[in-house]
């Protein structure tokens, strides 16, 4: 038979992880390849010019253009500070006097006689790209970032927000099914902390977990509402991921009160304690970005280099394990027991390419249509 390819989720426990970290802008990349990186280290930088402040300055002294260099105290390149004196006029022997100074901390770069103008350019803004995981450099784009490889636990998530973080991995609860709703929870977490809930996060718990300076949080479910409230707007289909919220958000399930995955859960508690890197860049359109987890274990190789990269399945086959995407089902995990090649006449009265699965929950045997589930990538 042909194989059937679907979006897969990936929940996988050691693994070869790429991560290509770019500038928006050419710029320096300040490592080289082959070296050995931390999370936090900064492996390329550029510069956005600061925004211009035009000074009208032969206007503003009741002079011509052209005698506007006579009185500058400051020239063409030279660095001024915000309240300094840039141009000093004096006329009936001084009787009369003013001065002109600078709005801004910057550049003078340029000076016009033909206008009169002087242009000031405010100090030029860094973007630094991190390494975001350690690792070590396997390639190197010249004036725009490198390729960041590393080896440990790499999973994704159904829906996220906010930036990438990093932080100390904090299980805050006793299993999967775990609701992060009392903030007594957050006794032993740190500034920092990313935490790791079973089924549930609450508005309220968030509010608290803010107040503490948690950094993110992963969970199996949340209430689109309570999305709703944190960002002042509704979710919709574009990119998330920039959001400039504090915390990030890991959502592992979907939205309600899911019980996180098993095998998701018991990953993140085995990781206890460790160093994290979470992202909630998300996009469910075409081109789908999904949230990550990513956490290193170098310790537990010799050399990343001598560690295969190993390919995995995305085909729907007898024994893989999938996660249903629609009701009513959503979220449930199963095994694939039979996978039907005829096509199959489902409630809608439509004809579609369907497989038999069994819940693993329940032991319930269902027929489902294969476009509403996703394979579980699994190592």
């Amino acid at each position: 038979m042909a194989h059937a390819y679907v979006p897969g989720l990936k929940v996988l426990a050691r693994t070869i992880i790429k991560k290509e970290r770019k500038l928006p802008i050419e710029g320096e990349v300040l490592v080289n390849k082959n070296s050995i990186v931390k999370a936090h280290d900064v492996v390329a930088r550029a510069y956005l010019p600061g925004p211009v402040d035009i000074i009208n300055a032969a206007n503003k002294l009741g002079i011509d253009p052209q005698e506007l260099s006579l009185f500058l105290i400051k020239k063409e390149g030279d660095r001024v500070n915000e309240g300094e004196t840039i141009v000093k006029y004096s006329s009936f022997f001084g009787l009369f006097k003013q001065e002109i100074k600078s709005n801004i901390t910057g550049v003078i770069e340029s000076v016009s006689l033909a206008t009169g103008q002087i242009i000031l350019r405010r100090d030029p803004t860094p973007i630094e790209v991190l390494a975001f995981v350690d690792g070590i450099i396997e390639d190197v784009l010249p004036k725009l970032g490198v390729l960041v490889k590393t080896y440990g636990t790499y999973i994704q998530g159904i829906f996220g927000v906010g930036k990438e973080k990093i932080g100390r991995l904090k299980v805050i609860v006793n299993d999967n099914s775990g609701e992060l709703v009392d903030d007594s929870l957050l006794k032993s977490v740190e500034k920092g902390d990313i935490v790791v809930g079973g089924s549930y996060v609450s508005k309220e718990f968030i509010d608290k977990a803010i107040e503490k300076g948690v950094s993110g949080i992963i969970v199996g479910g949340i209430d689109a509402e309570t999305l709703k409230q944190i960002l002042g707007y509704e979710i919709g289909v574009a990119v998330t991921g920039t959001e400039d919220i504090p915390i990030t958000f890991v959502i592992t399930e979907g939205f309600g009160k899911i019980n996180m995955a098993e095998k998701t859960f018991q990953l993140l508690k085995n990781s206890e304690g460790r160093v994290v890197s979470i992202s909630g860049a998300t996009q469910i359109r075409a081109g789908v970005i999904r949230p990550e987890i990513i956490i290193p274990y170098l310790d537990e190789i010799q050399s990343i280099s001598d560690i295969k990269e190993e390919s995995i399945s995305t085909s729907l086959d007898v024994g893989a394990y999938v996660r249903v995407i629609r009701e009513p089902y959503f979220g449930k995990i199963a095994v694939i027991t039979e996978l039907i090649e005829e096509p199959y006449t489902i409630y809608t009265e439509s004809k579609v390419r369907v497989a038999k699965i069994r819940m693993l929950d329940s032991n319930e045997e269902i027929i489902y249509p294969r476009a509403n589930i996703e394979i579980i990538e699994e190592k």
